[in-house]
């Protein structure tokens, strides 16, 4: 469906409403009063039929009522704290179905340069981090972005210059790139005799010298030089990245890249009760190594499962980024003939490696940008589906910046889950100044195709990728609907035929993502006998003009009931 309801489409919506609130009338409670009711609102159930309602209690972390005001008195009693929502929207928890928290929470601490505009701004961040921090025996951060070093990316003497005394070693705000100055560039040794490691590249000067941009797997042969955070720095970096998911009414997710550390970092806050959301961690997997590594991998899926935490998925990147030109495409780049990119794994290795994996049970999770690597990761789990079988699988391919068209349809034919992040889906400065040159018209014409996706029948859940963008699923919901920059008022939309409707944009954030998570019997709609995992906004989403949906702030987070987040003017007390 396009992003405008047809009448029809409204009054069915409608008559359902009326339906599922006459359902709700004629519940009954039985035994005690609710913990809290919210009521007087505009409650977006977000179940099948999509309906309305008036009104939520809650009794002991579950959902125990949804339909009228009128309704939900019988719930109240002495101690039920009542809370009018009038003018207010409850939604269900936003589920992220792609996200970093507990490196992005740990960037917060470094260097940090997300979201400037210009090099004097990203210079001038940088050699005040390094004057406040005189004891640091390495410069460290992220956040650069690519289009204010376009070509070989930024060079290494501007960083010799900011930061003259100690190695640096600053990632792009994609983490594919990092920039490194020429002491770093000493300590690991790396000279213009260096090759480029398997997936990755050195940029190089005319004479063939390093120029201290390194792409892809190229990171490695600095970063792993660099002291190795201890487990309080992964702890704290995952309270940091969880508040502010819990602040933007996120109660579930998809941890993106678990390694060892992250995943010890998760399983302590599990154990220690200050996990304050549902987590699906995705193992990270080496392509460099094939099915052997699966028997790893079930011994950290058995010891880290449990309670909200399951690490029951696994993390392949298939390919890189196309802005670096180390996404893996179907035909070259037009700036440089004859170069398609590469994917990371060989055909015959991806089939093998998830056959393997799922075989054994696991989740796939694909990082797929360029149209040859989508390809490739629907060839790998189709391989795997006939191999072993076809069962409730559910594999995310993540990013899916460009599909070629008869591959679409794919993903509705073998249940995979269309991992989107929805908020790059507008016309910056990365499409128009990094991607459109380098892949012309034609190709550009399915950069992002959710609206086509999801009109093919595919289920589109949406994540941020943050600390890459924001973690703001408003911000992302608005984009979907808008295909324009967030922070503009009007402008053309970009590839307007590939936008969705706010109905099915709030359902790729809440429903969608607990189906990809396999959570949608516990959570991702407002429904009598699931989890209190619920959010209050301070506006109806579908009352105010798509290009303010972004300002909706969320005033309350409940996750099972208990408050994880709440606007300080937002009063709880009855």
């Amino acid at each position: 469906m396009k992003a405008t309801s047809t009448p029809r489409r409204v009054l069915l919506l409608a008559i359902s409403g009326l339906l599922a609130a006459g359902a709700a009338r004629a519940e009954k409670p039985a035994g005690e009063p609710a913990d809290l009711v919210l009521t007087g609102g505009a409650v977006y159930t977000v179940d099948a039929a999509r309906s309305w309602a008036e009104a939520v209690a809650v009794r002991g972390g579950r959902i125990a009522y949804v339909g009228t005001s009128a309704g939900a008195k019988r719930w109240i009693g002495p101690s039920t704290r009542v809370v009018d929502v009038t003018g207010k929207m409850v939604l269900p928890g936003f589920h992220d179905a792609h996200v970093h928290p507990v490196e992005g929470g740990m960037d917060l601490a470094l260097c940090d340069v997300t979201g400037l505009k210009t090099k004097g701004a990203v210079f001038d961040a940088i050699r005040k981090y390094a004057a406040e921090h005189p004891k640091a025996a390495w410069i460290v951060g992220s956040g650069w972005d690519l289009p204010l070093f376009p070509d070989a990316g930024p060079n290494r003497r501007d960083l010799d210059a900011l930061v003259p005394d100690r190695p640096a070693a600053i990632r792009s705000a994609d983490g594919h790139s990092s920039w490194v100055n020429s002491k770093a560039l000493v300590i690991a040794g790396v000279t213009r005799a260096t090759p480029d490691p398997p997936n990755g590249r050195i940029e190089r000067d005319s004479s063939g010298e390093p120029t201290g941009t390194l792409r892809e797997s190229a990171k490695r042969l600095v970063s792993r030089h660099i002291p190795e955070p201890i487990p309080a720095e992964y702890a704290e970096g995952l309270r940091r990245g969880i508040e502010l998911a819990n602040r933007l009414g996120i109660t579930s997710l998809i941890e993106a890249n678990a390694g060892d550390r992250i995943l010890a970092a998760y399983a302590e806050a599990e154990r220690t009760g200050r996990l304050t959301a549902r987590v699906l961690a995705s193992l990270s997997v080496n392509t460099s190594r094939g099915p052997e590594q699966v028997s790893e991998l079930e011994k950290k899926r058995q010891a880290s499962t449990h309670g909200r935490l399951r690490a029951t998925a696994v993390k392949i990147f298939a390919d890189g980024v196309i802005e670096s030109e180390t996404a893996a495409m179907l035909a070259p780049y037009l700036d440089r003939p004859g170069w398609s990119g590469k994917p990371n794994l060989e055909p015959e290795a991806f089939d093998r490696l998830a056959t393997a994996l799922d075989a054994k049970g696991f989740q796939i999770h694909i990082h797929a940008i360029g149209d040859r690597a989508v390809r490739m990761s629907l060839d790998a789990l189709e391989a795997a589906r006939k191999a072993n079988g076809p069962r409730d699988a559910r594999p995310l391919i993540a990013h899916l910046e460009v599909i070629e068209p008869e591959d679409i349809p794919r993903f509705r034919r073998l249940g995979v889950v269309a991992d989107f992040q929805p908020l790059w889906a507008f016309a910056d400065s990365y499409i128009k100044d990094l991607t459109l040159p380098k892949l012309g018209p034609e190709r550009s014409r399915w950069i992002y195709p959710i609206g086509s996706v999801a009109a093919s029948g595919g289920i589109v859940a949406g994540g941020s990728d943050w600390s890459v963008s924001s973690m703001n699923p408003l911000e992302a919901i608005e984009v979907a609907v808008r295909r324009q920059d967030p922070d503009a008022p009007a402008g053309e939309p970009f590839l307007p035929e590939e936008r969705i409707a706010l109905p099915e944009a709030i359902a790729a954030y809440t429903i969608a993502g607990a189906y990809a998570a396999f959570e949608e019997k516990e959570t991702g709609s407002l429904e009598a006998g699931k989890a209190a995992d619920l959010i209050v906004l301070d506006r109806n989403l579908f009352e105010i003009p798509p290009e303010q949906i972004g300002d909706a702030k969320v005033l309350l987070t409940l996750l099972e009931g208990k408050s994880v987040f709440r606007d300080p003017a937002f009063a709880l007390a009855p």
